[in-house]
């Protein structure tokens, strides 16, 4: 059985909802993701509750299923009058998770600058906080990126868990087509095809931005 072309149009609206999912929820991770690296890193003496708040918050969303927690925030809350539409609920759980990884990646890269440009920063006049913000948040942004490539393909694979909620993002089209006609096979082996080629064209053009702002003679860091 070959595939059937009025089948593209739909599918082509789902794909438009999981690309919309994955970069609302990379955004959101990349903000909150660098708020706690920098408590993780920069939060002592009488910021130090921040510090333990922080680690408390990367560990308990890198040591939880992201389906836990979809599940969790879609119906659970609802039981204490907090509700979500299904795309919300799947923006903030994805967003959430992902900013416990996108922090550790952020705190590594920050850790990666040497500790004597802080103190060059210091020595010309610069504030903690305008060193950090112009002298070690742009090297470690860049020192990040490698990692944070990986997490946008990852949260772009990890995005089909929504359609267990009700979004009709590409997964979740895919399945309802196959089971009004029965042809699994097709449907989901074009998904994948579509996955692959999306996953693909992410990772191209993310060498070709790491090529164009890399600076010679500063290191990588690894995922933390």
């Amino acid at each position: 059985m070959g595939l059937d072309w009025a089948w593209l149009p739909q599918l082509a609206h789902g794909l438009k909802i999981t690309m919309e999912l994955t970069a609302a929820c990379m955004a959101m991770g990349a903000a909150l993701g660098i708020v706690l690296a920098l408590l993780r890193v920069y939060a002592r003496g009488p910021f130090l509750p921040l510090f333990w708040l922080a680690s408390a918050y990367v560990q308990f969303f890198r040591g939880t299923p992201l389906l836990v927690q979809l599940m969790i925030i879609h119906f659970g809350l609802p039981s204490v009058g907090i509700r979500f539409t299904p795309f919300l609920s799947g923006l903030i759980a994805m967003g959430l998770n992902t900013a416990a990884y996108q922090a550790e990646y952020f705190r590594g890269a920050i850790q990666a600058v040497k500790a004597g440009q802080m103190l060059a920063a210091r020595s010309l006049g610069m504030t903690r906080v305008a060193a950090i913000r112009h002298v070690v948040l742009p090297q470690a942004l860049r020192l990040a990126l490698p990692p944070w490539s990986n997490e946008l393909i990852y949260m772009l694979k990890y995005s089909t868990i929504v359609y267990m909620i009700g979004v009709m993002d590409l997964m979740g089209v895919a399945r309802t087509i196959a089971a009004r006609n029965f042809r699994f096979l097709e449907l989901f082996s074009l998904a994948a095809v579509i996955y692959l080629g999306i996953v693909l064209l992410l990772t191209f053009a993310l060498r070709w931005v790491e090529r164009r702002i890399r600076v010679p003679g500063l290191g990588s860091a690894g995922r933390g």
